[in-house]
């Protein structure tokens, strides 16, 4: 049996002003999101004995997982495909504006298509291979595995074939998943937060 340690990353420069960022490879922790990082970190050395952490390559996240990384000693990866949805259209835009988005629903979030960018749809589409990529080369293993909100949703959606109860975590939101035989257990939110609104990033 191994785990997945699933991580959103600390607080970015976007998510204080809430908006989907038009820079997404290069938006930047904010100090609080660095110490969210050092936070996380210890509490997964209290719940896991991770082997390796991965994580997206857009700084944000990158930088997350050096820190948890660099906290508990343990090697890091990149790995391409775990950036945050494509924003389309929407970048720049407030969180809020998706309310009033032509053809969203509240209710099926996850089929919305913006201008020019991805749905949670399309997102799983992509990380779901990454996660039993990781899942058969780390079978008996905890691997942390550090995203962003929306992919976590996505991730969820995948392991359990439901969007309905997908939570957005906060930033260094934790989720711990078992696999046994390259089968998904049910995921575990870490501390007191389960939120299914719709994510920034």
């Amino acid at each position: 049996m191994g785990r997945l340690v699933l991580v959103r990353h600390g607080e970015s420069e976007g998510n204080v002003v809430r908006i989907f960022t038009t820079t997404p490879l290069t938006l930047a922790l904010t100090a609080l999101g660095r110490q969210q990082a050092r936070e996380a970190a210890g509490i997964i050395g209290a719940i896991a004995r991770p082997r390796i952490v991965i994580a997206s390559p857009y700084v944000r996240a990158r930088d997350t997982g050096l820190i948890i990384a660099e906290v508990l000693q343990l090697p890091f990866e990149i790995r391409e495909g775990l950036h945050e949805r494509e924003a389309g259209a929407f970048a720049g835009r407030s969180y809020d504006d998706l309310a009033e988005a032509d053809g969203f629903d509240p209710l099926r979030p996850w089929v919305w298509v913006p201008p020019g960018g991805e749905s949670y749809e399309h997102v799983r589409n992509r990380v779901g291979p990454i996660l039993d990529e990781l899942v058969a080369r780390f079978p008996d293993d905890d691997i942390v595995v550090v995203s962003h909100g929306g992919v976590m949703v996505a991730m969820w959606a995948h392991m359990t074939g439901r969007w309905e109860d997908a939570p957005v975590p906060p930033n260094c939101g934790i989720v711990v998943v078992e696999h046994r035989h390259g089968r998904y257990l049910e995921p575990k939110v870490i501390g007191d937060w389960h939120s299914p609104r719709a994510a920034g990033g």
